[in-house]
């Protein structure tokens, strides 16, 4: 680990755990899982607080429903221990996409580019 990195993990809390919540995990985190976009999540050995160390970017919208649930008690195992059963009709799990270039985009959007051809619109010319 270079000391550039070292020094983000040192101040900032959006590129991963920082120092702190580091070595708060050694010495009283258990390990509870991992999600497939490679988050860990943890519990206290005594008490009942649980918490994710993000694998990247710190972004809420990156858990999944099912550990989302787990976090903030919900229920009371893991995903890891009681798989949580799916509906057919539910999509998989998807990232929040605002402020990417993968955001929804209506049709007439300005960050198309070629705009939607309107017969419904007609710009206004002054006399």
């Amino acid at each position: 680990m270079g000391i550039g990195t070292t020094i983000l993990r040192a101040l900032t809390w959006w590129n991963g755990q920082t120092l702190n919540t580091q070595i708060y995990t050694w010495r009283k985190g258990v390990r509870v899982g991992e999600d497939e976009q490679g988050n860990i999540y943890y519990k206290s050995r005594v008490g009942d607080r649980r918490w994710v160390i993000f694998n990247g970017e710190v972004e809420a919208s990156r858990i999944s429903p099912d550990w989302h649930g787990w976090l903030h008690k919900t229920w009371d195992e893991p995903p890891t221990e009681k798989p949580f059963e799916h509906k057919a009709w539910e999509k998989p799990h998807q990232d929040n996409l605002t402020g990417t270039a993968q955001a929804y985009a209506p049709a007439g959007s300005l960050r198309h580019a070629t705009p939607a051809d309107r017969r419904d619109y007609e710009a206004w010319k002054p006399e």
